[in-house]
């Protein structure tokens, strides 16, 4: 189908603003090359649809940024890893060729998380969706059998901050409320993954109410240092991302909306382009 030999831009997808807090920092740490984000915002959240669906969406956005020039992209939403990328990667590359890759936020921050316990007892803090899908146990047992993991969903967390309210004493109750459900589940937890990547955006609030001993993982570095070092791994992925700084962004909602939004998550101003699917 595509036999593109071109460099191209690394595409990083998401269904909303999220994936900006991940974006951000792949920016940081690997600053050189090109990038498109391409936030599917008209159709979010992700999180309450059926699998089928996520995978439909995840799949088209993902066949976008391939014929926009993209070789590789990054799905920087925990839904769409859980729910679309093994799909993908089994049933859709194949018609691309070698030369296309698609990776998630999920299976990084797993694999890490074998150095950083010594309990052995980790939480999870994510949507309903990616809580129900049991991606995060899956992963983890299947890297580390020993580590017992600890689910909670935090449905109120997404729309305090979508609505810029993460700072509220309303936040507080929320933070406080689901952070004590996870840690009455285990006395034992020493790490606590946060499994959705607009929760950065709360970190300081949450870290007020999570025990000091305990850690806490946010998802950008870590993908960052995981796609850096896939990039070091894989020389021919990396001979196809084009390197000249530039980053580029498409949104299927009003960029002028996206704009002001996206730049709480990019903690830098945002210009996006309309994109009609």
């Amino acid at each position: 189908m595509h036999h593109n030999q071109q460099p191209g831009p690394i595409g990083i997808f998401d269904s909303g603003y999220g994936g900006l807090t991940v974006f951000k920092e792949i920016a940081r740490q690997l600053p050189q090359y090109d990038y498109i984000y391409f936030g599917d915002n008209a159709r979010a959240p992700y999180g309450i649809r059926s699998f089928e669906t996520i995978y439909k969406y995840t799949l088209e956005c993902v066949q976008h940024l391939f014929d926009m020039g993209c070789h590789l992209v990054v799905l920087a939403c925990n839904t769409a890893s859980a729910k679309a990328l093994r799909s993908i990667q089994q049933n859709d590359l194949e018609a691309y060729g070698p030369g296309y890759k698609v990776l998630g936020v999920i299976r990084p921050t797993t694999e890490l998380i074998g150095q950083l316990t010594q309990s052995r007892h980790v939480g999870i803090m994510a949507t309903t969706g990616t809580v129900q899908s049991q991606s995060y146990v899956v992963e983890i047992n299947k890297f580390f059998p020993d580590i017992q993991v600890f689910q909670e969903a935090c449905p109120m967390w997404v729309p305090l901050i979508e609505n810029n309210e993460q700072d509220s004493p309303g936040a507080d109750y929320f933070v406080e409320k689901y952070v004590q459900e996870l840690l009455q589940q285990s006395a034992q937890i020493d790490t606590i993954i946060l499994g959705c990547t607009h929760y950065p955006l709360m970190l300081r609030k949450i870290r007020q109410h999570v025990p000091a001993q305990i850690r806490l993982l946010a998802q950008g570095e870590i993908v960052a240092e995981r796609l850096a070092d896939y990039l070091q791994r894989h020389p021919e992925i990396k001979g196809l991302c084009r390197q000249g700084g530039q980053f580029e962004f498409f949104t299927t909602e009003t960029p002028d909306v996206f704009d002001a939004k996206a730049r709480l998550f990019f903690d830098a101003p945002v210009h996006s382009r309309h994109f009609e699917l």
